[in-house]
């Protein structure tokens, strides 16, 4: 049983794309941010060889056992060490391992079809499970306390804010009509809200559900991901060899616009990819979570 939960479902986004960018060969140290299922950062190990480093970190404990038990099942010459910790917080990372300077840096921003696979934690829109969708679930506020807690305008407005939600303001007005009769607790309670906030009707195929943008935001708030995001800009490329390459996957619009912007503003590097890589629709049919997904690299020049 313990194995079965040791085990990855995520599919590693712009594979290819990835492992080319980051200019990978023998004795080179590179960083992977957000371990996940383990996919890039095995590549990684492989393409650098026993003489380089992988630093893995995750501030998901459960992905970094899935990790570890993945590289030993593998029983491989793979030089991986994995830390507990947020990405944006790396230099502490880097200090446990004895490093100073790296290659490259590796993020994969957002969820990982393991977390969504977890039904305990709530990222699943129609679990029964609490509305948790903390990444590390030892600090901060769990979803479900914030939206019992706000008022109307504060959920409408990160809503709108994170999620780009149009329909922000009648959702939040049906969360606090709802929690009146009874706290809100459970992921799919939150998920059926949505639902009936969305005026197309039921007989037109949605592309995605009405419930995404609001579970998004809601996720990104309670984890501070565009605070981890732009603290890790800013201090990257002072630990990067000249030459060495920061590897950026995003999701959503917010964070891909973060990473642009740091990107062109930050006067040591240059920019490798002149419009972010997407995902070939052969990909996208082998893993539909590759639509939107957006590969930005830089280099630093001195």
């Amino acid at each position: 049983m313990m194995d079965d939960l040791l085990k990855t479902q995520h599919i590693p986004v712009l594979y290819e794309e990835t492992i080319h960018g980051l200019n990978l060969s023998p004795g080179k140290i590179i960083v992977d941010g957000t371990l996940g299922g383990g996919g890039h950062a095995i590549a990684i190990a492989r393409a650098v060889g026993p003489t380089g480093l992988v630093v893995g970190v995750d501030r998901d404990p459960k992905a970094l056992d899935r990790v570890d038990k993945r590289v030993e099942d593998l029983n491989e010459p793979l030089n991986l060490k994995t830390y507990f910790a947020n990405y944006c917080d790396f230099d502490a990372a880097l200090e446990r391992a004895g490093v100073e300077k790296v290659h490259g840096f590796l993020l994969d921003l957002g969820l990982s079809s393991d977390q969504l696979a977890d039904r305990s934690r709530g990222f699943s829109f129609d679990s029964d499970g609490d509305l948790d969708l903390r990444f590390d679930t030892t600090e901060g506020t769990p979803a479900y306390e914030l939206l019992n807690r706000w008022n109307a305008e504060k959920i409408a407005d990160v809503i709108f804010k994170y999620g780009e939600e149009r329909l922000s303001r009648r959702i939040a007005r049906a969360i606090v009509a709802r929690r009146e009769e009874a706290p809100i607790r459970r992921a799919c309670d939150l998920a059926e809200i949505c639902r009936r906030c969305d005026p197309t009707p039921t007989w037109k195929k949605k592309r995605i559900d009405p419930a995404t943008r609001t579970f998004q935001a809601l996720r990104i708030a309670v984890n501070d991901e565009l605070g981890s995001l732009e603290k890790f800009l800013k201090k990257c490329f002072d630990f990067l060899y000249p030459g060495g390459r920061v590897a950026i996957i995003s999701f959503h619009s917010l964070e891909d616009r973060i990473v642009k912007n740091a990107f062109r503003e930050t006067e040591q590097v240059k920019v490798v990819t002149r419009k972010p890589i997407v995902a070939a629709d052969e990909e996208v049919e082998r893993n539909p979570r590759a639509r939107s997904a957006k590969l930005r690299i830089a280099e630093k020049i001195d």
